[in-house]
């Protein structure tokens, strides 16, 4: 595949990008979930603080269990899949639309940043509930025993409201998160893959750097929406509450608390995210051909005795494209002369032709 033929891929297909999106987003958070537990618990305000990443994961092993970093893993399963699944087709989508508005290339990066953060809109609305029942099982001494417990407990003692108290937050950070995150990948895209041919390399590189600097930006952010969704004997409503608690109790390096922790989950989340994605979106889209190669008919001589040259000793091939699924189609009507060859008999008597001696004495040409 070339690539102009890679570039088409996703501008007309929404069901490409679906699937390939919600694989993408399963595997993100489920591969790198244990370094995300760690990242949470490094945010929380009733914690210290002061240990790393390696000691507060060990901690969590040792005190409470091997399985203990991955709880609430069912929770991003459920909201991950549909979440990058609309994030994705409606990225794709409003990135060819801007661009297609824009006159001049040199503006395409704003494109992408412009199409990020509207997709986010859409994600985030789907992605939060799973966000606070997630952190609130990934907390030191989380009563809850699982997803639906959770679910029920939040709903039954702070209504359905609570869902989406960090909404608004949530958005905060995610608009410049993922405006960052696109330009950035979009521009390394540029320098390592030139040609934007499927290129699993560039893309996990892209993918990375873009993780990195965007999240690094926007901790402060992050560990104001950890507070607002777990709300551990720490009341807060609003994203500026959430703010000035923080400043009271931790001071101004409170905002940057879980940050080396942040982006070394975003680094190979975002790698793999990425790479997933343009690997499914390349095999779903991908163009094949079919070639049907019939048994090879040699032709003895033509109607003036010539014998044909080696050329004409060939088989019969025929090729066809596969198309798109979603597209209604005819079938290919195929016969057996068009895949098998057709053989012919011309046929005449002979002058010493004898009905009595002979049933049948032909001679074929």
């Amino acid at each position: 595949m070339n690539a102009d033929d890679y570039e088409t891929l996703p501008t007309d297909n929404v069901g490409t990008h679906m699937i390939a999106g919600a694989i993408a987003g399963v595997m993100e958070h489920c591969v790198m979930y244990p370094l995300d537990s760690v990242k949470t618990r490094m945010q929380s305000l009733i914690t210290p603080g002061s240990d790393g990443i390696g000691q507060t994961f060990f901690k969590m092993v040792r005190q409470e269990g091997i399985l203990r970093p991955i709880r609430g893993m069912g929770a991003m399963i459920m909201g991950a899949g549909p979440a990058h699944a609309v994030y994705f087709s409606s990225y794709e989508f409003l990135k060819e639309t801007f661009k297609d508005l824009v006159p001049s290339s040199r503006y395409h990066t704003l494109c992408y940043g412009a199409a990020g953060c509207l997709s986010t809109l859409f994600h985030d609305g789907v992605l939060n509930p799973a966000e606070v029942v997630k952190q609130r099982m990934q907390m030191v001494n989380s009563p809850y025993k699982s997803v639906m417990s959770c679910i029920l407990d939040i709903y039954r003692t702070e209504g359905p409201k609570a869902f989406y108290r960090s909404y608004t937050t949530q958005l905060t950070m995610n608009v410049p998160f993922q405006s960052i995150h696109f330009m950035v990948y979009e521009f390394a895209q540029k320098v390592t893959n030139e040609e934007r041919k499927y290129n699993p390399g560039a893309h996990m590189i892209s993918g990375a750097l873009a993780g990195a600097v965007a999240s690094a930006i926007t901790t402060p952010l992050d560990v104001c929406k950890t507070l607002l969704n777990t709300q551990q004997n720490l009341k807060a409503q609003g994203l500026v509450q959430g703010m000035k608690l923080i400043y009271r109790l931790r001071g101004p390096s409170g905002y940057f608390r879980g940050m080396q922790a942040r982006i070394m989950f975003q680094m190979p989340s975002t790698a793999i995210c990425w790479s997933t994605y343009e690997f499914f979106k390349y095999l779903l889209g991908t163009t094949q051909e079919i070639r049907i190669i019939g048994p090879a008919t040699t032709v003895l001589a033509d109607e003036n005795g010539h014998k044909p040259s080696e050329k004409q000793e060939s088989t019969h091939e025929k090729s066809f494209k596969t198309r798109d699924t979603s597209l209604p189609r005819e079938l290919t009507s195929l016969s057996g002369a068009g895949l098998y060859g057709s053989i012919s008999f011309n046929t005449m008597h002979t002058t010493d032709y004898r009905q009595k001696e002979s049933i049948l004495d032909i001679v074929h040409t």
